[in-house]
């Protein structure tokens, strides 16, 4: 019974031993093996490796890439422009035990990291224009800056795989200011294009006056012309025809103020019967007594009694210009002597 309790307990010691003695490295990790504190050995090939147990402790590492992401940080140009810089560095930790040396674990080593990249971007950036960040030169720019932070990033002992700038901005402050410069010198363009185009319609606007007065005023002295032409004609004709037979024209012009006179209903006249306007009545009145006292028979070419209205009255417009039309005496006329 002894006997198996003593293998059991050694069993178990050996178990315990052999636990603290052996460990396993990732392929994910490297190892620095320290004995009393001091730094022993580093590895850094995957697979069971041992120690020495309650005397040599492990730090482990991470293989992989690592991330930083420092603050973003505001830079001055050459071209004295402000640029709010949100850059990012990716860094391997390329020897454990300078690693652990100096910084010992990797949140020291990004406060420290974070000084060394935006130290290099101060001194890399101020030395370029605005231009060039947003040109295809971009690219060297940020290949001087991951060698400035791998150079000074070594003693570390890590290695810096990429430094990029994820965005570039302006501040806040500038952009209102370019904004408002920009609004302005649009607003000038706006403003010049609107006082163009005023001056370019009151030419138009002039022109076409200054044209509409001159066709205005070249009509109506066509049209007086014109209407001189007429008149002169018209008295013309109308002289010739008055010289012709002189009594008939004064007939014709009673006729017609007869008719625009006398073409309404309510027409009043208030005018002496012996006037000189109804001088046509009293010859008609004469030609019918003269017809009167010479008989039935009518000579040719005059008015008979039965032709001629009654004494007093006044023949109809439409006799009147059938008279007219037909070549005989109007009914007005006094008969021939």
């Amino acid at each position: 019974m002894n006997k198996k309790l003593i293998a059991g307990i050694l069993v178990l010691l050996v178990g315990v031993v052999a636990f603290a003695s052996l460990f396993t490295v990732n392929e994910t990790q490297q190892v620095l093996v320290l004995r009393l504190g001091e730094p022993r050995r580093q590895i850094q090939t995957p697979g069971l490796q041992a120690k020495v147990p309650l005397i040599e402790n492990l730090v482990v590492y991470d293989r992989r890439v690592l991330d930083l992401d420092p603050p973003v940080e505001q830079v001055i140009l050459a071209d004295q422009k402000r640029l709010d810089v949100d850059a990012f560095a990716r860094y391997r930790i390329a020897d454990p035990l300078r690693f652990y040396q100096t910084v010992r674990d990797e949140a020291t080593l990004e406060q420290r990291l974070n000084t060394i990249v935006t130290s290099a971007l101060r001194r890399v950036l101020g030395n370029v224009t605005l231009l060039t960040i947003l040109s295809d030169e971009r690219t060297q720019v940020m290949a001087d800056i991951s060698q400035r932070v791998n150079e000074e990033a070594q003693r570390f002992g890590i290695e810096i795989v990429d430094v990029r700038i994820r965005r570039a901005d302006l501040p806040e402050e500038t952009s209102q200011a370019i904004f408002a410069r920009m609004r302005s010198e649009r607003e000038r363009e706006a403003a010049e294009a609107r006082a163009q185009g005023q001056e370019q319609a009151q030419q138009i606007r002039s022109r076409a006056d200054r044209e509409r007065t001159v066709i205005i005023a070249e009509s109506q002295r066509d049209s007086q012309i014109l209407r001189g032409e007429g008149d002169n004609q018209a008295l013309r004709i109308l002289a010739e025809a008055s010289g012709r037979d002189p009594e008939f024209y004064s007939f014709y012009r009673t006729l017609q103020a007869y008719r625009e006179s006398l073409n309404k209903d309510d027409t009043t006249f208030v005018l002496s019967p012996t006037g000189d306007f109804f001088r046509f009545f009293r010859d008609v009145d004469a030609g019918l007594l003269a017809g009167r006292q010479d008989g039935p028979e009518t000579p040719p070419g005059s008015v008979g009694p039965a032709a001629l209205p009654p004494t007093g009255a006044l023949p109809s417009p439409a006799t009147v210009q059938e008279a007219e039309a037909t070549g005989r005496a109007s009914p007005l006329q006094a008969p021939a002597q």
